[in-house]
């Protein structure tokens, strides 16, 4: 991973790529406002990041707080072959805008961008590094933020096995693109082949359900009355054993990201459905002003 050199890596001034022009600049639109975002999973760096989703999601809505939990950069992949298109570097502008702004962001870093790990208790361009977080909602309850890959334990115990997993993923994430390629030319929307594909695995349910009770019970043995977390590319949100249980998803199957409204009431954002009923919104009022 040392090895690597990332774009943002050769600017010398943090302040000179934040005002530079992104290759997609932002639209002027009215933002939604949060209390706090949480997004994780992105995985930079590697062609099945769904960057320009990001981006749309990112230029859609504004918060106070951002919490970045981790593998938003994929060590992993960018080891074996570099690729760094332009709508990742406007990924990282955003974000880096963003803090620049005075939205206070945390990046947590996952097993995939592990190396950013020993920065951790530094800032960096605004955004503050750490291991995880306590995050105190608006209604007063206590979240743990973490990326969540301290607890599984085939990446803990077996990393040989989680690098052969990673490379059987990418192959099907491969085919998950030719897959929404099609759709787009046939005017449909985006649809995750591999999410659906986890849905109907048994061994994959089991493992799921599992990671997330261990997760809430570490949370509890914490003194926590929740948890936020990401790593296994599922968004979920539900009580296990008194806990709240939050995981925001990802940037490469589901598109997701979790918020908290100015009231604490926590929602699950599913983006590529919010991109689809943004469009038939736009093509109902052109329908209806040419009908006029």
């Amino acid at each position: 991973m040392d090895a690597v050199t990332f774009p943002i890596a050769e600017i010398t001034d943090i302040a000179d790529f934040i005002h530079s022009r992104p290759a997609q600049p932002e639209p002027v639109v009215e933002r939604r406002q949060y209390r706090t975002i949480w997004i994780s999973d992105v995985h930079l760096g590697t062609r099945g990041c769904n960057a320009a989703m990001l981006n749309d999601f990112l230029d859609h809505v504004d918060s106070e707080m951002l919490y970045l939990v981790g593998d938003m950069i994929d060590g992993w992949r960018l080891k074996k072959k570099f690729y760094w298109p332009d709508a990742h570097n406007d990924v990282l502008w955003r974000l880096l805008k963003r803090a620049k702004r005075g939205t206070r962001v945390i990046y947590i870093p996952g097993n995939h961008d592990e190396v950013f790990r020993q920065y951790s208790g530094l800032d960096f361009g605004g955004i503050a590094i750490r291991r995880k977080a306590i995050h105190e909602t608006a209604d007063g309850r206590r979240l743990l933020v973490l990326h969540g890959d301290e607890f599984d334990a085939i990446t803990l115990a077996h990393r040989w096995v989680a690098h052969i997993g990673d490379a059987a993923y990418t192959m099907l994430m491969g085919l998950n693109r030719w897959v929404n390629a099609a759709r787009r030319r046939l005017g449909m929307p985006y649809w995750s082949l591999s999410k659906h594909a986890k849905a109907k695995v048994k061994n994959a349910v089991a493992f799921i359900s599992h990671f997330e009770e261990v997760v809430a019970h570490a949370a509890g043995v914490r003194g926590v009355e929740g948890v936020v977390c990401g790593h296994i590319h599922t968004a979920e949100m539900r009580e296990i054993a008194g806990i709240a249980y939050y995981n925001d998803g990802d940037w490469v199957e589901g598109c997701t990201a979790l918020v908290e409204h100015f009231d604490g009431r926590m929602e699950l954002l599913h983006w590529a459905d919010e991109i689809a009923a943004r469009h038939r919104d736009s093509a109902n009022a052109s329908s209806l002003a040419i009908a006029a």
